[in-house]
């Protein structure tokens, strides 16, 4: 069964039962392999990531999927829940877990998460990730208002402001161009009108790593069910060379 976890995301002299944490869910194997997902801007680790770690258990992974501050069942503000914080949540989720090697999987805004903490972290051997965010540009809409009004609000109540800019700008796909060593693959439904395909396409141009690239005709940034299952098998199919390979 899988077990839930509070993984503590702010260090503090003595940690408390009042101490802020990330909800995190172990789908446990008897395995030595790992496999962490990071959910998308405005997503959190329920449906798809539940799915997902069920089949990554079936494929002989350790899954884990787990909630940036500020999203689903951790705690913390959404506002808060820049770049910069949601690679210290993964780094903490990583750390509390402790594996000596593992795997990455990543959509959208939790792609370059994903990108972009392969690049920093020597235990990730794998990075796999479905309509990544790798430029700027794809939030301008939001950086326009924010720029003016001083936040964004989504139809939601979730708020975006300056900070969120701010981190986005400091960390640039150049760095992940620079640092990356490990295996890439990224697939995209070709209809995306959120992410823009051809991103993920001039990304895979620039990475100086083996680099798999899959365009899901008539998929759009969220899968149907059909694509849904064609992409774990393709991933699991993938996750296996990369890890055999010499």
């Amino acid at each position: 069964m899988p077990e839930s976890h509070d993984v503590p995301f702010e260090r503090t002299a003595i940690e408390t039962d009042s101490s802020p944490t990330l909800a995190a869910v172990h789908h446990e194997s008897d395995s030595d392999d790992w496999l962490v997902f990071c959910h998308g801007l405005r997503s959190d680790k329920s449906g798809s990531y539940e799915r997902r770690c069920r089949r990554a258990r079936e494929a002989g992974y350790n899954a884990v999927r787990f909630d940036a501050r500020g999203c689903g069942e951790s705690d913390g503000e959404f506002v808060d829940s820049t770049l910069e914080a949601r690679l210290a949540d993964l780094r903490r989720v990583a750390d509390y877990f402790d594996p000596d090697s593992y795997a990455l999987f990543g959509s959208s805004f939790g792609g370059k998460v994903a990108l972009h903490a392969a690049a920093e972290d020597d235990r990730v051997d794998a990075v796999a990730t479905r309509a990544p965010v790798t430029t700027t540009e794809t939030f301008d809409e939001y950086r326009a208002t924010v720029a003016s009004e001083g936040e964004w609000t989504f139809d939601t109540g979730e708020r975006i402001d300056r900070r969120f800019f701010d981190a986005l700008d400091r960390y640039p796909f150049a760095d992940v161009v620079g640092s990356l060593a490990v295996p890439v693959a990224i697939f995209h439904g070709g209809a995306d009108d959120v992410v823009d395909p051809a991103d993920s396409f001039d990304a895979a141009r620039r990475l100086e790593t083996d680099v798999l690239v899959e365009r899901f005709a008539g998929e759009g940034h969220r899968f149907s069910a059909a694509a849904e299952d064609r992409l774990l098998e393709r991933l699991f199919g993938w996750l296996e060379w990369a890890g055999n390979r010499e």
